[in-house]
């Protein structure tokens, strides 16, 4: 998983201090496996939470509307694309 933790070494990653961190990187970069094992090591609500209530601009639009309907089941909460969606995706030119 370092992969998905680019930023920081994974073995100084604290799964309670680095939560936010470690949710929204797992949720925007993360494989199938990588998913199994967020939702193995943080209870849903607790995932559903942190990303309501921490948000992070690492999400391209379709992830987070894909994070937001069917990973987290969120469909009928309102949040405020701009407080997620990273607008620099690709190649700088």
């Amino acid at each position: 998983m370092q992969g998905i933790f680019w930023s920081v070494s994974i073995e100084k990653l604290d799964l309670e201090r680095s939560k936010s961190y470690i949710i929204h990187q797992v949720l925007m970069y993360g494989d199938f496996k990588d998913m199994r094992w967020l939702f193995k090591t943080y209870p849903k609500d607790e995932i559903k939470k942190v990303f309501l209530e921490k948000p992070r601009k690492v999400y391209t639009k379709e992830a987070l509307n894909y994070i937001k309907n069917f990973v987290l089941d969120l469909k009928d909460e309102r949040i405020p694309s701009d407080k997620y969606v990273n607008s620099f995706y690709g190649i700088a030119r």
